[in-house]
């Protein structure tokens, strides 16, 4: 099957072949049909699998022009990045059509973004928390919508929109089509979608936990933090196939501290990114990376739901996620576009019931590699990484209340004097030997 059996409108098929894009992929050919039905939607599919263009694709050719300034089709991410990337994806689309597209995210100035929709617009992208901001402030008209997509919502929920998220619901019109799209089906987004969808029809593009087929898997069993900041080193400046890699770091404490070990040898061709960067540090971060000026970043989990970068060489766990689930999600930004991908984890003794719960979610072996031979296993460990010395408390016994005696002891003799008032007359008899007195005015 190709796209030109999808029955498009002219200016997409046109819009595809500036892009070079024939053959849909799986989820992209299973999706259209349902959604030009006009049936509610679950799609399950992992990160890289083309889950933006699928339902952009149905949705911009259903769409019909419009004098009305408010929006029709409303797509709601959790991210800025991802925000951004959906956005562009829409103008990729859109150069044959008028449709006017805007994005909205927090820690962006809120009074600028009004005066943007107040211009017009026929799809909006946003962020939940910005999004019910400016719907509650009158922005935009919320009964315009007639097309809803909820993107990435297992990330959502783990970030805490549950709240924002129902009240978005629960203003738009009840008359309206639903999409939803989600890497792994938690018993939230069922709960979600029992209470406000319409018999939503579920699509899988691939079960979730299934290993990408492009992307050979393979780990190192480390020691410690700084054996592996050595062998991150190592592998970066001997490996010539490492020319655009992703390494994942468990926190943002850790991303900036491996960036700190990693940028002296690597001068400006090294870049990280969490949520604690500015905005503008992380657009640019991501820009440098695409461009290929950046070798290398490192970023967190979250983040890294938002990027959206082609030909990821590799992606390499620094450390292995918490959330089994995150593991797929992170080596799925490599190996796209039937490309091949490498994934590599280093591993400590404490991160192997981690690795246990992947390869069990995967139902995949992952490939363990012998160290390189002039690896420098460091002996330096860090804090976290110290055994902990335990102390005995020893337990004091209190004797009985009744042998414990009085809880007082008697003043000592200076301090034991009693405030006496003592009048000035005699205080002048005790000084001089009789009484100091007043004589009358000659």
């Amino acid at each position: 099957m190709t796209f030109k059996d999808f029955n498009l409108n002219k200016q997409l098929v046109n819009a595809l072949t500036d892009l070079g894009y024939t053959m849909p992929t799986t989820i992209q050919q299973k999706v259209f049909s349902v959604v030009m039905s006009g049936a509610d939607v679950c799609g399950i599919a992992q990160t890289g699998t083309g889950k933006t263009f699928a339902y952009l694709l149905p949705l911009l050719n259903s769409w019909k022009y419009s004098k009305e300034k408010d929006p029709q089709i409303l797509i709601v991410v959790p991210t800025r990045e991802l925000v951004a990337q959906v956005v562009e994806a829409v103008k990729k689309l859109t150069p044959y059509l008028s449709v006017d597209v805007i994005g909205v995210y927090g820690g962006a100035n809120i009074n600028t973004q009004k005066l943007e929709l107040q211009n017009g617009l026929d799809v909006l992208v946003a962020t939940p928390g910005r999004l019910f901001d400016l719907a509650m402030a009158g922005a935009f008209k919320v009964k315009s919508i007639k097309k809803l997509v909820i993107d990435e919502v297992d990330e959502m929920l783990n970030l805490g929109f549950r709240t924002q998220l129902k009240n978005i619901l629960d203003l738009l019109p009840p008359k309206r089509q639903n999409l939803l799209f989600s890497a792994t089906l938690i018993e939230e987004v069922e709960d979600l979608m029992n209470e406000y969808f319409n018999d939503p029809v579920r699509i899988e593009a691939a079960p979730a936990g299934t290993p990408v087929e492009n992307i050979i898997q393979t780990a190192y069993e480390v020691p410690n933090f700084y054996t592996k900041v050595n062998l991150l080193k190592l592998l970066l400046a001997e490996e010539e196939s490492m020319t655009k890699v992703l390494v994942f770091a468990a926190s943002k404490k850790l991303a900036d501290e491996l960036y700190e070990q990693l940028e002296p040898n690597f001068p400006g061709t090294a870049g990280v990114i969490h949520s604690n960067k500015e905005q503008n540090h992380r657009f640019n971060t991501v820009k440098q990376f695409k461009e290929g000026t950046y070798k290398f970043i490192i970023a967190t989990d979250i983040i890294a739901r938002g990027i959206d970068i082609a030909e990821v060489t590799h992606v390499i766990n620094f450390d292995l996620p918490p959330v089994p689930e995150n593991y797929i999600h992170r080596i799925g930004r490599t190996g796209r576009a039937d490309k091949k991908g490498v994934a590599i984890s280093f591993i400590t003794e404490r991160e192997q019931e981690q690795r246990a719960a992947i390869e069990s979610l995967m139902k995949f072996e992952i490939t363990t590699l012998p160290l390189p031979p002039h690896l420098e296993i460091s002996s330096v460990l860090t804090e976290d990484e110290q055994p902990k010395v335990f102390m005995k408390e020893i337990q004091v016994k209190l004797p009985k209340k009744e042998e414990r005696g009085a809880s007082f002891h008697e003043k000592s003799a200076k301090n034991s004097k009693v405030n006496k008032k003592v009048s000035r007359r005699d205080q002048m008899k005790k000084k001089y030997g009789k009484p100091i007195t007043r004589r009358g005015k000659k």
